[in-house]
């Protein structure tokens, strides 16, 4: 087996860094159909607990029971929430994955920029959940039933609000995300080794396989 892949390789060598970039756009696109980061609140009234999940795309789960308990200590409807980013979204994943498919073709140095997108998406979007979080649990309405002082939901990992335990985690599709930005990375670095070995006509070494500059350009 390893001498098969050995031979393919050798006929072009860049086809290890292409499948990383072809694999990763894959990786992006299929994020789409999983959860991003999950919500569970625990209370004794929920022996189950209330959970809700967040796609790129949409909100599924116990949406509605937790916006009527939201209701009492004056925090907004969950789905008001990151409405421009759950539009945009399937586009922006959709433009990172071609562009990660059109980096897996080219070989200019400078178009390694077509990288970023999906390498900084899973990064994004901590930091837009972390927003959201922050200002769902400081915009609270002054004349709820219940008055709680201004708390910021955990990202990752668990919190207490009111009577309620909350459990945050990441869940599939972020994973994936987060997958596909190392795919990326690990491709361009072995495009850059690739690249340096053909440059000095040296054969490069990835893991089991001995891959030779014959039969590739720089």
């Amino acid at each position: 087996m390893i001498e098969r892949v050995n031979a393919w390789l050798q006929e072009d060598p860049f086809r290890l860094p292409r499948a990383f970039f072809i694999g990763a756009s894959w990786l992006l696109l299929f994020s789409l159909l999983f959860p991003y980061w999950r919500m569970t609140l625990q209370a004794p009234q929920y022996p189950g607990g209330l959970r809700v999940d967040v796609y790129v795309t949409h909100l599924a789960g116990d949406v509605n029971e937790v916006d009527n308990l939201n209701h009492y200590i004056g925090m907004k409807k969950l789905h008001e929430a990151a409405q421009v980013e759950r539009f945009l979204a399937p586009l922006a994943i959709g433009a990172a994955a071609l562009l990660g498919e059109a980096l897996a073709f080219t070989r200019r140095r400078w178009m390694a920029v077509m990288a970023l997108p999906a390498m900084l998406f899973p990064l994004v979007f901590l930091a837009d959940m972390y927003y959201w979080l922050y200002r769902y649990g400081h915009d609270l309405d002054p004349n709820a039933p219940l008055r709680l002082p201004p708390f910021t939901p955990p990202l990752i990992g668990t919190g207490v609000v009111g009577q309620f335990r909350t459990v945050a985690e990441l869940q599939p599709g972020f994973w994936m995300a987060l997958a596909a930005s190392i795919l990326i990375a690990l491709g361009l670095h072995f495009r850059r080794v690739v690249r340096t070995a053909i440059e000095r006509h040296q054969p490069v070494r990835v893991g089991p396989f001995v891959l030779t500059p014959e039969g590739a350009r720089a």
